[in-house]
């Protein structure tokens, strides 16, 4: 067994989102989760013994059917091999989601599907309590995406607002359940042009993303244009995701590179 320590959707070097990509593991799903909790980090394990690789997502607390910077870390361990074709097929573990792989210069990028969204009419007051913001002000109708995780996408007027939310984690997480939503997106337009966003889906506040490559494509879908957007900032891990559309398709992308302890 082999772990490869990356980070990912860095912003400049040293600043991304830490992944392992652990290569020649036993299938036992007690000890994949066991190994994400003990190093206390996102672990994508790499299964090569089939026809197409499957990778299989374990946060420190569950594991997950797909999680995007991780596929940058594996895309990043697969693209040094000699011989490798110009995209990679793999296939997610929990739910065979079928994603292709390609690197451009120093980025890479995962090729998926926008997928069907819960039929769900959300109004500014529920958002408001969700958020625990009464009057906030959304400059847009909030709306549901997914390329993978299905999100609540919430438009605030700046950053100043989305670094000044305190949401309802608990009250969120219910609201989610309920409706099959993986937590809220909130995101706000940058006067630079780019956008900025957070990602509210976990009950303890410590483990806000740094980046969501999930809701990257989840917005990009609801946008209908390519992305720049920028994430991390509250957990102090400033990162960087780029976004196109080809052909009806979502590449969600950025850097991947060896973390410094590796």
């Amino acid at each position: 067994m082999h772990a490869h320590a990356l980070i990912c959707f860095s912003s400049r070097p040293g600043s991304g989102n830490p992944a392992l990509v652990i290569e020649g593991a036993p299938r036992d799903l007690a000890a994949r989760q066991a190994y994400a909790r003990e190093r206390n980090t996102t672990c994508v394990f790499l299964d090569e013994d089939g026809v197409t690789p499957h990778i299989d997502f374990f946060y420190p607390h569950a594991r997950s059917p797909l999680c995007l910077h991780a596929t940058l870390a594996v895309a990043a361990v697969l693209f040094v091999r000699p011989g490798i074709p110009a995209t990679i097929a793999v296939e997610t573990a929990l739910k065979g989601q079928r994603l292709e792989l390609s690197r451009e210069g120093s980025d890479y990028f995962v090729k998926l599907a926008p997928q069907a969204v819960p039929d769900l009419d959300v109004t500014a007051a529920q958002v408001a309590a969700l958020l625990d913001a009464p009057g906030i002000a959304l400059p847009s109708l909030p709306r549901v995406a997914s390329v993978g995780s299905p999100k609540l996408l919430v438009e605030v007027t700046d950053t100043d607002t989305l670094y000044a939310l305190a949401p309802d984690l608990a009250a969120i997480a219910a609201w989610g359940q309920a409706h099959g939503v993986n937590g809220i997106y909130a995101w706000c337009r940058r006067p630079d042009g780019d956008l900025e966003g957070r990602n509210f889906n976990h009950l303890d506040p410590a483990l806000e993303d740094s980046a969501t490559g999930v809701a990257a494509g989840a917005l990009t879908v609801a946008l209908d244009q390519a992305l720049v957007l920028h994430q991390g900032r509250a957990s102090g891990r400033d990162c960087l995701i780029r976004t196109r559309i080809e052909d009806g398709a979502i590449l969600v992308g950025g850097a991947a590179e060896p973390a410094a302890s590796a």
